[in-house]
């Protein structure tokens, strides 16, 4: 039986901009989250704390911050891919919690930060400190766990042994990430199985990109498996600057309707979002690719 309830971590502000040619303003960054907030987004994803050479959509990433809404309710999440980063975030004094990123493959960390994958490993669990140490909390997401860009299937006895190994530093959770869509219902049910044997009593979070239209399909096995947390982004926008083919994540309205008619609470409101996802596609000028924005409402509204 599967869980009545699952926490939502927006991520439109940091990954569904991240890859974008269009360059938003900070403005619009600011009110993407404001509209975040009003349909019930309590964990929000709002920049990351990168090169601003490497990704110049994240440039204004203290800008954004500055910006916020002042909310004891809402936690705010900063990207980081090392210890610069980690400064960076935790010096604006608005960010709540630090994302690390730990990738499963040599080839794809050299590219996403430079690094090999056991080296990390190692950053991530001192960014974990980190965030500790300045009274914040931390969290790590296992990328290219379903597959690499570079290298292509990637063992789960790697992923296992990486989430042990960052369980040691003591993160409020692990996401394991498709960061390029490839994974499928039975991977997903297998992986994470594996992986909340191997860190019992550690939420186990999931970050799925819809490359290939199974996102939404590998969420609900994520769900039945024990997955807890959720990662997806209003319009269904994002996408890895450096994983060659990666689309976006899964939509947030598309997750929200397909939950709430299974019965499974998520504190977010459907309406709010596709509102969201109209707006949206106003700032980017396009219609986003989320697709139950795009449906006649069901059942019909009064």
């Amino acid at each position: 039986m599967y869980s009545n309830s699952i926490d939502i971590v927006e991520v439109s502000p940091r990954d569904g901009l991240q890859n974008e040619k269009t360059l938003v303003s900070t403005a619009d960054k600011v009110a993407l989250v404001e509209r975040a907030i009003a349909a019930g987004a309590r964990r929000i994803e709002v920049t990351s704390f990168v090169n601003p050479k490497a990704v110049p959509q994240m440039a204004d990433a203290e800008a954004v911050c500055t910006g916020l809404p002042v909310r004891d309710d809402v936690t705010y999440i900063g990207l980081v891919m090392n210890a610069r980063g980690a400064a960076r975030a935790l010096d604006t004094g608005r960010i709540d919690q630090l994302g690390a990123v730990a990738v499963a493959t040599d080839q794809f960390a050299m590219a996403n930060q430079g690094q090999t994958s056991d080296g990390s490993v190692e950053a991530a669990k001192d960014i974990i400190a980190m965030a500790q140490a300045a009274g914040k909390t931390g969290q790590v997401t296992i990328g290219a766990a379903f597959g690499c860009p570079f290298e292509g299937e990637v063992s789960e006895d790697r992923i296992v042994a990486m989430a042990q190994a960052i369980a040691e530093a003591g993160p409020i959770e692990i996401g394991l990430a498709d960061t390029i869509g490839v994974a499928n219902p039975a991977h997903v049910a297998s992986l994470i199985s594996k992986v909340r044997g191997a860190v019992p009593g550690l939420p186990v979070r999931v970050h799925f990109h819809n490359t290939r239209g199974t996102g939404l399909a590998n969420l609900w096995s994520a769900i039945l498996a024990g997955a807890s947390v959720a990662d997806c982004a209003i319009g269904g926008l994002g996408g890895c600057p450096f994983a060659p083919g990666a689309a976006g994540n899964i939509s947030t309205e598309d997750v929200i309707y397909m939950l709430d008619r299974a019965g499974v609470r998520t504190g977010m409101d459907l309406q709010h979002l596709i509102a969201a996802n109209h707006w949206l596609a106003d700032v980017m000028q396009r219609p986003l690719p989320g697709m139950v924005a795009k449906a006649p409402p069901f059942p019909k509204q009064a």
